[in-house]
């Protein structure tokens, strides 16, 4: 029997494997442009294509999806920054609650409201707690959220609001310092907030190359996400990918 999504992401953390995950903006991949990023995640063995951005004020999200699945069986997860980013066609969605701001809208109120369609979207629905972290300037997800970003040496806050999260029954943590980040999140706090979850811990923004991906898988991260960067240099994609599958970490426990 076929794994879903979230089992998927769930064996690989049981075996000490670590996932690596590509985001796809609609904004700023054009269908035309597509086919040759499929291609290049294909090549890399990319685990997951997370779709979405912040805005999104193109109107091809829908085909870009039908696109991607037309062209490889990589699972592709939607990644919305607002209800209306959500198409039947993809895989999976997280369902993002912003868990490390106070704003109620983001938290659960948009949520109320999309509920139906979501239900009726038939999608596999992963509950992610959302963790802003300051990444040392402001980002389009900040702007938009109104959410004051976790300061990004406080781990402690990063672990408490990590751990509130898994207590609520998230299935995924997500720490994001946001598209084109100049700091990227510390493996400090990337290893204080993994050994104190027992969820899948995906991180995200700012990072730039291969050593600094390896090295958050070394410090815990179950799934890394690189977006920004591979939109500049698409060979990104395969340097990226080696390091983070060579970051196995067999977990003695399993």
């Amino acid at each position: 029997m076929q794994m879903n999504t979230y089992q998927h992401i769930l064996h690989a953390k049981a075996k000490g494997k670590k996932l690596f995950a590509v985001l796809l903006d609609p904004d700023k991949t054009p269908v035309n442009k597509a086919e040759s990023l499929i291609s290049s995640c294909v090549d890399a063995k990319v685990d997951l294509i997370f779709v979405g951005g912040s805005l999104v004020v193109s109107t091809h999200l829908e085909e870009l999806v039908q696109n991607i699945k037309k062209e490889t069986d990589i699972p592709v997860v939607l990644f919305p920054g607002s209800p209306n980013q959500i198409t039947p066609f993809a895989d999976a969605l997280l369902y993002l609650s912003l868990i490390s701001g106070r704003n109620p809208e983001l938290l659960i109120g948009q949520h109320v409201i999309s509920a139906p369609s979501v239900k009726k979207s038939g999608l596999e629905i992963m509950s992610t707690g959302y963790m802003l972290i300051d990444g040392g300037a402001p980002t389009t997800v900040s702007y938009i959220s109104n959410a004051n970003p976790i300061p990004n040496d406080k781990n402690e806050i990063a672990v408490c609001t990590a751990l509130a999260g898994e207590m609520l029954g998230m299935k995924l943590i997500y720490m994001d310092a946001g598209s084109g980040a100049k700091l990227p999140i510390t493996e400090s706090m990337i290893s204080a907030v993994s050994s104190h979850i027992d969820i899948p811990l995906i991180v995200g923004g700012g990072i730039k190359n291969p050593e600094k991906a390896y090295l958050n898988c070394q410090a815990g991260a179950n799934m890394v996400v690189v977006g920004n960067a591979i939109e500049k240099d698409q060979n990104l994609i395969t340097e990226i990918g080696a390091a983070i599958h060579a970051s196995h970490v067999p977990n003695m426990h399993a």
